[in-house]
């Protein structure tokens, strides 16, 4: 059975500050992952699940249900732990999608209670986090899905561990992703302190451009009437995508945030009363992304420009009635101070 063409990603039309926020959590997955915003039909999930189209290979150890990373001093399952020979492999990586309507033991997995009381030996049934380790894990309309579950999806991205345990007895494995998350504001918000646990936010809109509306539907025909060969025109297009990611994770490896650009977060967040240190310390690692993204092997202020609006609108405290509280025009005054 053939697989089911998906859209490519360089050829959503519009949109540019989401497709930079997804490709900047891909280049350094320590920002926190993404929290996209918008009414429906404006390609929340055709831009992530398509993502996939430009994620590059990671190495993982061969036959692992947890695919864990072979490095040295990254964090490995019990099996992997127990092993002092082990093969590795280098495979795409993935977006894992979470259900909706996922039980708590579905996305952290389940201990065989009944096994070990009999055996003597831990049997762990591995859940949606073992599958994201190290891929990408959508959860689409994040504001439905119950505090409980965001928290522990929260929590495990911050740890890069999933740990289990029922009845006394404790299971661990690795589990570092990316956690996108998209929602319709329209259907309910969710709480500051989740939003806070997200890197990066953006809102989106219809397109009021046009030519660019026209384009996005003419595109979106195309590919509906022919996926194959709509597919196939943009391959170079999304060729170049990837290529560009895998050379700007490679810049990214060998550069420091140096003083001045921490100087400079750290005004701009205070400037706009961030509580905490998150903000600062995010909007740097974005601002590193961003110049790697852009072929640079050191970030400035133009780069935190280009961040910030994504790293602090929602965390900017609105008052009632309030659709935003983010001034992009504030921020050019406070960075020409700098």
């Amino acid at each position: 059975m053939s697989k089911q063409p998906v859209f490519p990603f360089s050829a959503i039309a519009g949109q540019s500050e989401m497709k930079t926020a997804l490709i900047l959590n891909v280049i350094d997955p320590g920002i926190g992952g993404v929290l996209i915003k918008g009414e429906k039909g404006t390609a929340k999930s055709t831009a992530v699940r398509s993502l996939a189209q430009v994620l590059p290979e990671s190495e993982h150890i061969k036959g692992c249900a947890y695919r864990c990373d072979p490095r040295p001093g990254k964090g490995k399952c019990p099996n992997c732990a127990g092993s002092a020979v082990y093969e590795s492999e280098r495979s795409p990586m993935r977006v894992v999608e979470l259900p909706l309507s996922a039980t708590e033991d579905r996305i952290a997995g389940t201990l065989d209670i009944e096994h070990v009381l009999k055996t003597g030996k831990k049997k762990f049934e591995p859940g949606v986090l073992a599958q994201a380790n190290g891929n990408l894990l959508y959860v689409d309309e994040v504001n439905l899905l119950e505090d409980h579950m965001v928290d522990l999806l929260l929590d495990t991205a911050a740890m890069g561990v999933n740990y289990v345990e029922r009845e006394g007895i404790s299971f661990e494995h690795p589990s570092r992703f990316i956690l996108v998350g998209s929602m319709n504001p329209e259907e309910g918000d969710i709480r500051p302190q989740l939003l806070d646990r997200f890197g990066l936010c953006v809102e989106i809109k219809g397109e009021n451009d046009l030519s660019t509306r026209t384009e996005i539907v003419a595109r979106r025909l195309a590919f509906d009437a022919y996926p194959e060969k709509f597919t196939k025109t943009y391959e170079k297009e999304t060729r170049e995508i990837k290529d560009r990611i895998v050379k700007a994770r490679e810049i990214l490896s060998g550069v420091s945030a140096d003083r001045e650009l921490i100087a400079i977060a750290s005004k701009v967040s205070w400037h706009f009363s961030m509580e905490g240190h998150r903000a600062d310390i995010t909007m740097v690692r974005a601002a590193m992304a961003n110049a790697a993204m852009n072929g640079k092997d050191k970030a400035n202020k133009s780069d935190i420009a280009a961040v910030a609006p994504m790293v602090l609108s929602h965390r900017i405290k609105r008052r009632p009635f309030e659709k935003s509280a983010f001034d992009s025009e504030e921020l050019r005054s406070c960075l020409q101070d700098l």
